[in-house]
């Protein structure tokens, strides 16, 4: 709109300019006319008629020049006065500088024979057409303004009237997301109850039932995984900014790294971790702690026996540095802007049933953001991933 609006201001600017420049001709010319008219020769000299007073075209900012056939000053009446050589007939001439003149020059014909006489220049002050094009050009400017902040205050109210029907329904996707893995978690409970029963006690069933009722555990620790998982995240956006209690991060992060040490033995992996000994943080403790434990849950799962897991806490100045580096798999460059996404996998052929419920990494960027912070990743095919969580320190 600010292109458009200055466009049409730069065409009104141009043809209100060529309009005054032409006036302005118009008014030269016809002086100039009267005073070839009313010229009159005495001793090789020309001079201004009665018509023409040397107060009145002061008082206009206007003067008259006088030459000769041959381009020679004769005589002049007025301050307003051209200093540029004498041009052709007819022709227009601008003095640039201060003060600004614009002139036009006439020949001065013989009334009997025609003959040229010489040639008589009228010209006038430019003052008043550059304090007219000064006041448009604040006219403009100012309506442009004007405009482009009414314009802007309109635009704003119409998207947040076009906006309150999208967040009062985001709002209840968000509501039910919450209440539907809130009221799946009572009757997958009671199925996993069930299904650990007929477990327990093998020798009454057949071995395919016993294989059955194992699927339905499986599936029904998945699908208490996945419910958690989007209660978490739907309370995580619900509340965007989390007010807890200053406390020490390292014991947390200690513990938790502890708590895989036996699952990366028991996958052939080396684990590294440094934590550094007070990491001081405002925030909810369990929802970082689920933060941290997902990246680790993600580099455990998608790398292969042999690989690296390395973890570092560590504080820069004002910032929390947590970094989760694995050797797996990688993920391809074209694919690092969806990794935060929900439900999204690197590896399109992995099913749902391969342990995961497709959300972890959406949780860790909702629960960096909610504690003002931010989660970013760096990865190579074949080489692995490395993702970086800055958080702000106490």
């Amino acid at each position: 709109m600010a292109s458009i609006l200055s466009t049409f201001a730069i065409g009104v600017r141009v043809v209100f300019t060529r309009s005054l420049t032409h006036q302005l001709t118009e008014r030269l010319s016809a002086l100039g006319q009267g005073a070839a008219a009313n010229a009159e020769f005495d001793h090789g000299r020309f001079r201004v008629g009665e018509d023409f007073s040397t107060q009145d075209l002061t008082a206009r900012g206007q003067a008259i020049q006088w030459f000769d056939s041959q381009g020679k000053l004769l005589n002049q009446e007025g301050k307003a006065v051209v200093s540029l050589p004498l041009a052709t007939a007819d022709a227009v001439q601008i003095q640039t500088g201060q003060p600004r003149l614009q002139a036009v020059t006439l020949p001065i014909l013989g009334s009997d024979d025609q003959q040229l006489l010489g040639y008589v220049r009228v010209s006038q002050s430019l003052a008043e057409v550059d304090e007219n094009l000064q006041k448009l050009d604040l006219g403009l400017g100012g309506g442009i303004l004007l405009a482009l902040l009414l314009s802007g205050l309109g635009g704003l109210w119409l998207t947040r009237q076009a906006m309150q029907p999208i967040e009062a329904s985001f709002q209840r996707l968000q509501q039910f997301t919450a209440d539907a893995a809130h009221e799946l978690r009572s009757p997958l409970m009671v199925i996993k109850s069930n299904a650990a029963v007929a477990l327990k006690y093998p020798e009454a069933m057949r071995p395919t039932d016993r294989e059955k009722f194992a699927a339905i555990a499986s599936a029904t620790s998945q699908m208490t995984k996945l419910t958690e998982d989007l209660l978490l995240l739907a309370r995580t956006e619900k509340d965007t900014q989390t007010d807890g209690q200053t406390f020490n991060l390292t014991p947390l992060l200690t513990g938790l790294l502890q708590q895989y040490v036996p699952q990366a033995a028991a996958k052939q992996l080396h684990f590294k971790s440094h934590v550094a000994e007070s990491l001081a943080i405002k925030g909810d403790a369990a929802q970082l702690t689920c933060l941290v434990d997902n990246l680790i849950a993600n580099a455990l799962h998608y790398t292969a026996a042999g690989g690296t897991i390395a973890v570092q806490a560590s504080q820069l100045e004002h910032t929390l540095v947590i970094t989760v580096q694995d050797t797996g798999m990688g993920i391809a460059p074209e694919h690092l802007e969806r990794v935060f996404d929900r439900f999204w996998r690197a590896d399109a052929s992995r099913s749902y049933w391969d342990g995961g419920s497709g959300l972890g990494l959406a949780i860790a960027q909702a629960i960096a953001h909610a504690h003002d912070g931010s989660i970013t990743v760096s990865s190579q095919l074949g080489v692995g991933s490395c993702f970086t969580v800055r958080l702000p320190a106490v």
